[in-house]
């Protein structure tokens, strides 16, 4: 194997050499404009064959190294975490705060579609690097796993730095807290390759500085949360894992900010959430403990919402033992059955709207979430789900 040499060498000659023959490889020339790229390497492989070469081209392996150069350093360098979402089984609306956020009263609940983040100790002592799959998800400070970890590092002090890949499944503006969750994984990763130095309940409280949903998830996967959503009260989970669900998000988002704009407390529901909670804890879900109140002002802000979720209840024939939106929106879920109505496959309106299965999950003391065996995802315009194994 040969190497690619320092910037000071202009041009590499290969050779292979075999028992009847000498064969010279081409020369390799590097412009100036390429040696500022990062280095890169080149393998050869001759087999016995004198015209058979193969030429390996490897742009991670100098990355590669210094992250080997990192894991020498340090016991804990690099982690792979689950990130799931959650749905609000119920969610009321109890008041208007004077520091204008709204009390809410909500059944939260861990489901298992999530994201996958990988994350590795950086040798940079300034600046984190955040790279991602899905177009449109900011990879600066506006992102909220910079902002979980830049929190971490004030309220420690550590002066570690680190490079995070964010696999993303989960979509954008859905009611899923897709973003409340990433952050909440950012910060046990953080304590993790830190060395754990702080408790698992110093990072939940710190946590609601940069998030009202964030709190939530640094509970065992389910919790009845109150205030702006930060006050957090574990609850066994009252749902079998194997109950299955779908969830269906159209192409558009919903604003949040949109959506309590619009919201009249003199709209909501008048049902004691506590009653609700009493209810879903002894009989399990059901359409009318599914109450949402801010499904009225979503729907305002995008009426074809409301036509998809009286569609999906009228289609369902009883399929669904509950059919609601999810927090702000966008997304419908149905419990009861993993798969969609027809008309979804059928009709123009709804081609490439977000389809997923799901299952109810929590996770153990002092372990995060971990990844279900396989994810099931697809577009309303696929002919068949497209069965994604977990795999990176």
């Amino acid at each position: 194997m040969a190497t690619a040499s320092p910037p000071l060498i202009s041009s590499l000659n290969f050779t292979c050499t075999s028992s009847r023959t000498r064969t010279s490889l081409p020369t390799f020339s590097f412009s100036p404009k390429l040696l500022l790229r990062p280095l890169a390497s080149f393998s050869v492989k001759a087999s016995s064959s004198r015209k058979q070469v193969e030429i390996v081209f490897d742009p991670d392996e100098r990355l590669n190294k210094i992250g080997d150069d990192v894991d020498k350093e340090a016991p804990l360098s690099r982690l792979k975490l689950f990130s799931p979402c959650k749905i609000n089984v119920f969610l009321r609306i109890t008041g208007k705060r004077e520091d204008g956020f709204h009390d809410l009263a909500s059944l939260f609940h861990v489901i298992s579609l999530g994201d996958t983040i990988k994350f590795s100790l950086s040798p940079s002592k300034s600046k984190d690097r955040l790279s991602t799959n899905a177009s449109g998800v900011p990879v600066d400070a506006r992102n909220l796993i910079i902002k979980a970890l830049n929190l971490y590092r004030k309220k420690t002090g550590s002066n570690k730095f680190f490079w995070i890949h964010l696999d993303k499944k989960v979509p954008t503006g859905a009611g899923l807290g897709g973003g409340s969750s990433n952050a909440a994984t950012a910060l046990w990763a953080a304590n993790e390759l830190n060395g754990g130095l702080v408790s698992e309940k110093e990072l939940q409280d710190w946590s609601s500085e940069i998030g009202s949903d964030i709190p939530f998830f640094f509970s065992r996967g389910a919790a009845y949360c109150t205030g702006r959503g930060e006050i957090v009260q574990d609850l066994p989970s009252p749902f079998p894992f194997d109950l299955p669900m779908v969830l269906i998000k159209p192409r558009e988002a919903c604003s949040t900010a949109e959506v309590y704009k619009r919201l009249r407390l003199d709209q909501t529901s008048s049902v004691d959430p506590l009653t609700l909670l009493e209810n879903v804890s002894n009989n399990g879900v059901s359409q009318s403990i599914c109450v949402n109140d801010l499904e009225l002002p979503a729907f305002q802000v995008l009426p074809s919402l409301k036509r998809l979720k009286q569609r999906v209840i009228a289609s369902g024939r009883g399929e669904y033992d509950a059919v609601f939106m999810s927090g702000s929106g966008s997304t419908i879920v149905g419990i009861g059955s993993p798969d969609p109505p027809q008309f979804i496959y059928d009709d123009e309106e709804y081609k490439n709207v977000f389809l997923s299965e799901a299952n109810f999950m929590t996770r153990e003391a002092n372990e995060w979430y971990k990844e279900p065996a396989s994810a099931t995802a697809t577009t309303s315009s696929s002919e068949s789900r497209l069965e994604i194994p977990n795999e990176m």
